[in-house]
């Protein structure tokens, strides 16, 4: 029995002692969950006073506290509202942690203006774009994203233009359009990111298909996008620049990380690059993110070209077997751009034509639709940038300069050896794609509206773009063509083909690039692909000196290279006895395997000034006339266009016109000089004007922090 009644009470104790331990898992289970709950009130309570400063550390005072965030920009492109829409919700939802936020329509901003000020403004800038139409952006962001992919390819503002810009992309697409999925939000994310834009955190999609979007719709997706994104935010404004916690999108690792100092850390290469021609943009990725155009298809090209020599020794040893003798012609004949050269050359913004010709809008006429001045072209001789047409009907050339615009873009050769389009097709075709990148103006920020209409209708054609257009084998009618539309010509040659040369008909205005002023100098800065270049040269030197309208050495100075050839570039001036001699600063284009040209060979424009000042004492019949520095560019001019002490180097277009139809209807027999179409020079385009070359009808306009732009056609 006493055996019993110990069994008993030992059972009540351990009875006693399970109550006990449940009832201390209760409660310690109810302590923890007030304890997060709690904790999450704090959170969202606390998060307002330490918006604009960081968390005080080690006792330091609100005062000395650092300011991390001072804003956010939310961008929206929308067709329906759906993105502005999201754009509000999440501007209150960003307001409530204390911190001013903008909602900007892209139509009303300006980037070329105010986006690379958003660089140094501590602020957070959201895009919220939707793709519409063909993969193509909302009406209100054809012209933000237009601008933002010929800024990321083109050299001018360079790969480090956006650097410091904090982003976040969130793109709205419809996953049934597979090809065209999310493409605006990609590309504009690729975009911000070539030009050193730093992504806060991977990219998000609104996937309006319910079927296949991730949280069930469109707006689920931006709510989920919408929570990581003001968490993110919140880490930020406490000084926290980890961007990424070492899984990103799908779970992956990341696999690209940036090595801009700042510790970023960027999405997989997938999610980067993803776009309707990703692996042709590969080669972005490489090296410092610089875009040197062609140079990344150099090993391609010379696959291919192994590929064709092989083809072509086979196609020998076959028609030797056959005792068939190979001709080549018209119809065999291949096209000058390759697919491959085709893509390349339109994404850096070319409208090609045919299979050897294209057209460009240069950035001085787009500077003047603006009212912010022209090229010195229009200081010079008077030319309406706005109106003039940059083209070339051949993209090939005999050089390999240096200095290469497009690092060498465009095809070489020695004779013209390719198929042959018209002239008349070349023309039509570029006074169209031209019209049309005018008429992509229409309604943008700051472009005047009667610049804009006068900009329609084409008045002057640089042929410069690239390459050698004397090259093409119709030039003389390609020429006549323009004048019978009274448009002026401005041609360019590199000096390597003087017979061509001498069988020119005339010009408005004859251009020779006089790029070194010795065989040694001009075999390193040129490259010329002929083995005779310099007895060429010096021909075409003649040949121009055999000109009767107007004519002009370019020169181009490249600092410790050709500076110093001062006696030697006299003796060349003396050979062609040109009308004009312009002196350029050459335009650094960017870091290429091909050139090692580099920042430190371009002259200040004190340096270019001193060495044109040189350069006239040392001939007699020639003085300074003009100045352009917003291009770091002077103009010599012979005396013989200063009448009575002023300056006569403007041109008289109308004039030309006028002498160049007489001359075509006489058979060419009866001539005119550069004088016969002279106008009078305005003061402020003189040397030593207040002005310095820029037109005051206009407004100056200079980046803030950007590095001067001094390139030009």
């Amino acid at each position: 029995g006493s055996f019993k009644n110990i069994d008993i009470q030992n059972y009540i104790k351990v009875e006693n002692r399970l109550y006990l331990y449940s009832a201390a898992a209760v409660f310690v289970g109810i302590w923890i969950s007030l304890k997060m709950g709690l904790k999450k009130q704090s959170l969202s309570a606390d998060t307002a006073p330490k918006v604009y400063k960081a968390e005080k550390k080690n006792g330091c005072s609100d005062r000395d506290a650092v300011v991390h965030v001072s804003g956010v920009k939310i961008f929206f492109g929308s067709q329906t509202g759906t993105a502005k829409g999201f754009a509000k919700q999440l501007s209150e939802e960003v307001q409530t942690l204390g911190l001013t936020c903008e909602v900007i329509d892209m139509k009303e901003y300006d980037p070329d203006d105010r986006l690379a000020d958003e660089c140094t403004s501590r602020s957070v800038c959201v895009f919220i774009v939707a793709t519409y139409t063909d993969g193509q952006p909302t009406e209100n962001a054809e012209w933000f994203c237009k601008w933002l992919e010929e800024a990321s390819t083109d050299f001018r503002y360079g790969n480090t233009y956006l650097k410091g810009l904090r982003y976040a992309v969130f793109g709205l697409g419809n996953s049934v359009y597979v090809g065209h999925y999310n493409t605006v939000g990609k590309n504009v994310d690729k975009w911000l990111w070539m030009l050193s834009g730093v992504r806060i955190m991977t990219r998000g999609e609104g996937d309006c298909n319910v079927v296949k979007s991730r949280n069930g719709s469109v707006q689920a997706d931006f709510e989920a996008w919408k929570v990581k994104f003001l968490n993110r935010l919140q880490n930020l404004v406490k000084g926290d620049k980890k961007s990424c916690s070492g899984n990103c999108k799908n779970g992956g690792s990341c696999k690209n990380k940036r090595k801009d100092g700042h510790g970023q850390e960027e999405e997989e290469d997938e999610d980067l690059m993803e776009s309707s021609s990703d692996e042709d943009e590969s080669g972005l990725q490489e090296g410092k993110k610089s875009v040197v155009d062609m140079e990344d298809l150099g090993d391609i090209m010379t696959s291919v070209k192994k590929a064709k020599v092989k083809k072509e020794k086979e196609e020998e040893e076959l028609s030797k077997l056959n005792g068939v003798k190979k001709v080549e012609d018209e119809g065999e004949r291949r096209e000058m751009i390759t697919p491959a050269l085709r893509e390349a050359l339109t994404k850096q913004g070319y409208k090609l034509i045919g299979s050897h010709s294209g057209v460009k809008l240069c950035r001085w006429t787009k500077s003047m639709l603006r009212g912010r001045g022209g090229c010195y072209k229009h200081t010079f001789y008077g030319i309406e940038s706005h109106r003039c047409m940059e083209t070339t009907p051949s993209l090939a050339c005999a050089n390999k300069c240096v200095f290469c615009w497009r690092h060498h873009t465009n095809p070489v050769g020695t004779e013209w050896r390719w198929k042959m389009d018209p002239p008349e097709k070349i023309l039509q075709d570029s006074l169209e794609k031209h019209e049309n990148m005018i008429r992509q103006f229409r309604g943008v920020p700051g472009v005047k509206p009667e610049r804009y209409e006068e900009g329609l209708a084409v008045k002057h054609c640089a042929l410069s773009l690239v390459g050698e257009p004397i090259m093409y084998p119709e030039i003389n009618t390609f020429l006549r063509l323009l004048h019978s539309h009274r448009i002026s010509s401005f041609l360019v040659t590199n000096a390597q083909f003087p017979q061509e040369i001498r069988s020119l008909v005339p010009v408005t205005q004859l251009y020779v690039s006089v790029d070194a002023s010795t065989k040694d100098s001009l075999k390193k800065i040129d490259r010329p692909l002929f083995k005779d270049f310099w007895p060429r040269f010096q021909d075409s030197l003649r040949a121009l000196g055999e000109k009767r309208q107007r004519t002009v050495y370019r020169l181009t100075l490249v600092k410790a290279w050709n500076v110093e050839e001062m006696q030697a570039y006299s003796e060349l001036i003396a050979l062609g006895q040109p009308d004009f001699i312009e002196v350029k600063g050459v335009t650094y284009c960017g870091e290429s395997s091909a050139s090692s040209l580099t920042m430190a060979n371009v002259p200040w424009h004190q340096e270019v000034v001193a060495f044109v000042q040189q350069l006239a004492d040392m001939l007699p019949q020639y003085e300074i006339a003009c100045e352009h520095e917003h291009s770091n560019c002077l103009l010599i001019a012979h005396t013989k266009f200063k009448v009575d002490g002023e300056w006569w180097t403007w041109i008289d277009y109308e004039r030309f016109q006028e002498l160049v139809q007489v001359h075509e209807d006489s058979g060419g027999q009866q001539s005119f000089s550069a004088l016969d179409y002279v106008a009078k020079t305005p003061r402020w385009a003189l040397f030593g004007a207040e002005e310095q070359g820029f037109d005051p009808n206009d407004t100056r306009f200079q980046r803030r922090n950007k590095t001067k732009d001094i390139s030009g056609c």
